[in-house]
């Protein structure tokens, strides 16, 4: 069973995130925080596979949690849940190492699916964010995919990424096996001087790889 860092600052709305968490016994809530500061030091004293963290917390914020989280443990997938459909909350979300921005009005299954998503390297964003986001992030910094140092198959790797897709997606569509998709990510962040896939998704929209 896998173990769930859970912050959010209203007791009631963790409790019921707590509820459909653990609701299909696939996974448990170890350590619950009312803040982001207490989510870290959780963190820093009890294992656990992912973390789902609200983004306004008092004093310092889910994204701010994040951030240190992602610095703390690389490999750990962090899933960001919001009241507020904004824009630039998940931007900020997704360049903080995230790998998932969702609405608290999603249902259990969506949730569910989500933090599996993300245990298997995948990103998942809310469908109507993301149709507003990717334009936006393909606004800044536009660069054309030729100044990107990557061979072909890497070039379908990133666009894979930056789609969202774990490595058994990719891993299928490219006819490849789990561990050659993951050597070929791990290349493509040293060559690309990346922190994760994450930012690897972010790069890969804005160089009009996907």
């Amino acid at each position: 069973m896998k173990k769930v860092l859970l912050a959010e600052d209203q007791r009631m709305v963790r409790q019921g995130l707590r509820m459909m968490i653990e609701e299909t016994g696939e996974f448990s809530v170890a350590a619950e925080a009312g803040t982001g500061a207490e989510a870290v030091e959780q963190a820093g004293r009890i294992p656990i596979d992912v973390a789902v963290l609200d983004i306004r917390m008092p004093g310092m914020t889910g994204l701010e949690a994040c951030r240190r989280l992602v610095e703390m443990q690389p490999d750990l997938p962090v899933l960001m849940l919001t009241t507020f459909d904004d824009n630039a909350y998940a931007i900020e979300a997704l360049e903080s190492g995230a790998k998932g921005f969702m609405l608290k009005d999603a249902d259990a299954a969506r949730l569910i699916t989500a933090m599996k998503k993300a245990l298997e390297g995948g990103i998942t964003i809310d469908e109507g964010t993301a149709g507003r986001i990717i334009p936006d992030l393909m606004k800044r910094e536009r660069h054309e995919p030729a100044d990107v140092p990557l061979t072909k198959r890497e070039k379908d790797i990133a666009a894979l990424v930056g789609e969202g897709r774990t490595n058994q997606e990719i891993a299928s569509e490219l006819f490849l096996s789990i561990g050659t998709v993951k050597n070929h990510i791990s290349v493509i962040l040293d060559k690309l001087d990346l922190r994760d896939r994450t930012q690897l998704a972010i790069f890969a929209i804005r160089h009009h790889l996907v």
